[in-house]
């Protein structure tokens, strides 16, 4: 069995490291103090991607070497969450005897929660016909008296749903439960107790703030719906359609009434606020009846162009969350123009890895 095993005993020297790194890269901007957050040192991806081998009978997970490109042979994986790592072995146990499930398979995806619910996604080069529906659905029938799981198939130009492309996540952050729709393809946080560390950071650092909140970048309303009740109201904005249709829905699963998202970008709303242009998406919302002196920021790893670092410097307060250092240390040359640097914290989400997510907060000088 290929079990990809994880050194434990090598965590706190792999986050020390990271912490070095952060602290010299950031000290310029008289970073004094840096919060860390750890992770559990296994079992805590709640997402997890494999390619599929078919050697012979045989049927089994790999992954990639990063360097030499290698396959490696994937049994057990240290750090999938409990559930994922469960029905891995589940899958393929079911896979390994059913030709029609398992020919032209080529990726499984797993999305598993904390609150037990798992999406399993299978990604084919074949059309998927009534033959393959009908094996499917039994396999359903026969993992659901055990497991809450839900199977999506896809092919070219193909997408066939049993159950749910979602599962429903429930994190409870400063002793309240939160829900969040979690959609199949969609980002969302993949180390679910290091997301909660983040949110329950950016919740009492927002607690002696007053006033409105704007967030951009706002995804399925994760930041924005543990934050709604530290403002009088909430504005956020997202690009993209599923997170959108996620984050109304997380609203009212959450009963949060503050809160008003709307599909657009970042740059798009820059240029709502500077008045060059109009938009149909924002007809309903009055801009001018928000009085947002706090701005949370989540950019992908390409961070911020200089035209949304200009708005956000407009703000008393900013949250700068950010999963790229190189592209957070260019925007803070030009924020930090305007704000100074009061907290700097880390949050080891992606641990044995290069990658940390990062959290500052600046005030205006």
């Amino acid at each position: 069995m290929a079990v990809i095993k994880i050194d434990t005993t090598q965590y706190d020297a792999q986050l020390s490291e990271k912490e070095q790194r952060i602290r010299a890269q950031f000290q310029r901007f008289g970073v004094e103090q840096l919060e860390v957050f750890s992770s559990e040192p296994t079992n805590y991806r709640q997402r997890a991607e494999f390619r599929v081998w078919h050697d012979g009978d045989d049927l089994f997970h790999i992954m990639f070497d990063q360097q030499t490109k290698d396959k490696i042979r994937v049994d057990t994986f240290d750090p999938a969450a409990p559930l994922v790592g469960e029905i891995m072995q589940v899958m393929i146990e079911n896979l390994k005897p059913c030709e029609i499930l398992r020919r032209k398979l080529f990726q499984i995806d797993y999305l598993s929660t904390l609150s037990g619910e798992i999406l399993v996604s299978l990604l084919y080069h074949k059309p998927l016909d009534d033959e393959w529906l009908n094996e499917i659905k039994a396999l359903k029938e026969k993992l659901s008296s055990k497991y809450k799981i839900d199977f999506i198939g896809r092919a070219r130009k193909q997408k066939e749903v049993l159950g749910d492309d979602f599962v429903t996540e429930r994190l409870t952050v400063n002793g309240r439960e939160l829900i969040y729709q979690q959609v199949e393809n969609s980002f969302t946080q993949p180390n679910a107790k290091v997301n909660i560390s983040m949110l329950e950071w950016a919740q009492n650092l927002c607690k002696p703030l007053k006033n409105d909140l704007l967030e951009l970048y706002c995804g399925n309303g994760n930041f924005s719906i543990a934050l709604a009740g530290s403002f009088n109201k909430v504005l956020a904005t997202e690009i993209s359609k599923s997170s959108v249709h996620s984050a109304q829905y997380n609203i009212a699963k959450n009963n949060v009434e503050n809160l008003d998202i709307i599909r657009m970008s970042s740059e798009e709303f820059t240029q709502a606020m500077n008045g060059e242009r109009t938009f149909s998406r924002l007809d309903g919302i009055d801009l001018k009846s928000y009085d947002c002196q706090t701005i949370l920021v989540d950019p992908p790893r390409a961070g911020m162009d200089e035209l949304t670092c200009d708005l956000v410097a407009n703000y008393e307060s900013i949250i700068y969350i950010s999963c790229n250092p190189e592209t957070l240390e260019r925007d803070l040359d030009l924020l930090t123009r305007t704000h100074n640097v009061k907290r700097f914290a880390i949050f080891d989400q992606f641990p044995y890895t290069h990658h940390i997510e990062s959290g500052v907060f600046l005030q205006r000088k």
